[in-house]
């Protein structure tokens, strides 16, 4: 599909038809990238979005804490204080 870019001030931007963008998922926010000289649109993602899944997938227990697990150092004998 070809379209026209609309002038927005200085800049200009790309009227995308509702059909395309309940297909590809898209919301209020978008992300743009530039791939081989291409403008890619995506869908925009929240900061740290499926990052419990991806921990969850990796095998460690989300409640267990490392400093549980970890024995005390010499800095924690000498130099740590409360």
């Amino acid at each position: 599909m070809k379209t026209e870019l609309v002038r927005i001030g200085n800049s200009r931007g790309v009227r995308i038809p509702k059909p395309f963008i309940e297909q590809c998922g898209l919301g209020e926010t978008v992300e743009l990238r530039i791939a081989n000289d291409c403008l890619i649109i995506s869908p925009g993602r929240q900061p740290r979005q499926r990052w419990d899944d991806a921990f969850r997938a990796s095998g460690h227990a989300a409640d267990e804490l490392i400093l549980e697990i970890t024995e005390p150092n010499e800095f924690d004998h000498k130099e740590w204080r409360w």
